[in-house]
């Protein structure tokens, strides 16, 4: 009876297949979908974060792709699509939909860094080795570590006019919506195209049946 029971807990798992990557790493999917998963990336060394002025997000700007860190998670958009881990070089799993983070990230956010400026202000930028970064993030977030190390190395950030701030954040809305279009538009051209070869692909094999 027991080697019963064990033979058919076996079979079950055989055929249920692998556990995904993408419930492995905690990510959301859609049960059945199927969805590439981004190739691993590659760091000359540790990398080095610094964090996003007036966000709990955290960026590596010496790398060529954009790589996040927020909420105890590394983050990275690829092909339209989003992907974390909870390493930095390998173990990306798919997430459905943009996260929440996102929203508040400037679209020109590497042209602010490469120029030292925020807002138009001198942005004093600090480089922070990853490991501490992931040691400590929860207590900065809680204890608001960035707002109180003189505004997050912006000079006059407080002194910024509300109507100039409320600017800003249209513009990062509207930067934001623009992206949302341009991806959505990205995956229902994938779709169709990916319907397309579907179709090419049945219309071949009736005519090899003839």
């Amino acid at each position: 009876m027991k080697k019963l029971l064990f033979g058919t807990v076996l079979l079950a798992l055989v055929l249920a297949g692998p556990i995904s990557p993408v419930m492995a790493a905690g990510g959301r999917m859609d049960v059945g979908v199927s969805v590439p998963l981004p190739p691993p990336l590659m760091f000359p060394a540790p990398p080095q974060l610094v964090v996003i002025p007036e966000t709990d997000v955290y960026v590596a700007p010496d790398v060529d792709v954009d790589v996040f860190f927020y909420g105890g998670w590394w983050w990275r958009p690829w092909e339209g699509r989003w992907y974390r881990s909870q390493r930095y070089d390998s173990g990306w799993g798919y997430y459905k939909g943009n996260p929440s983070f996102y929203g508040h990230v400037p679209s020109g956010w590497r042209n602010d860094y490469r120029q030292g400026r925020w807002k138009g202000h001198q942005w004093d930028r600090r480089k922070v080795p990853h490991q501490q970064v992931q040691k400590n993030w929860q207590g900065w977030e809680r204890d608001k570590h960035w707002e109180k190390q003189n505004h997050w190395g912006v000079r006059d950030l407080r002194k910024q006019p509300q109507q100039s701030q409320q600017k800003y954040r249209d513009d990062q809305r509207r930067q934001q919506e623009s992206r949302d279009r341009d991806r959505l538009d990205k995956e229902r051209r994938d779709r169709d195209k990916r319907d397309k070869d579907k179709r090419d692909k049945r219309d071949d094999d009736r005519r090899d049946r003839r």
